[in-house]
């Protein structure tokens, strides 16, 4: 990789150009993660800002942890006996039921996923 630089004043600043790639929406576990590089992982940070590859990188992070989430709220539901019955005739039941489930389920992959990796 071959850096340009530009001298503005007494500076020599690096001329860097973002190529044209896709960029994608960051949502929640995205942003928690990169959170957690900015504080606790700057080289890290650091390449992935530099290389253009931040983006891509806290979306694959994104939908992945997205997807093991969900998995594990269904996996716990299930295991749980908590239905669409349930849903159906004792909705407020449910409802606790599920959020205390789906907190679990993040907790669980937050650890693995966003701190770890």
């Amino acid at each position: 990789m071959n850096i340009s630089y530009i001298k503005q004043g007494d500076y020599l600043l690096p001329n860097l150009i973002l190529e044209n790639k896709e960029q994608y929406n960051i949502r929640k576990y995205g942003l928690l993660r990169l959170e957690y590089i900015k504080n606790n992982r700057k080289s890290l940070y650091i390449k992935l800002l530099m290389n253009d590859g931040l983006n891509k990188y806290l979306h694959e992070i994104d939908e992945l942890v997205e997807h093991k989430v969900n998995g594990l709220v269904k996996l716990l539901a299930e295991k749980e006996n908590i239905n669409e019955e349930m849903k159906y005739n004792q909705q407020l039941l449910w409802i606790k039921s599920m959020n205390n489930i789906k907190n679990r389920a993040e907790e669980i992959i937050l650890k693995e996923y966003i701190c770890v990796i």
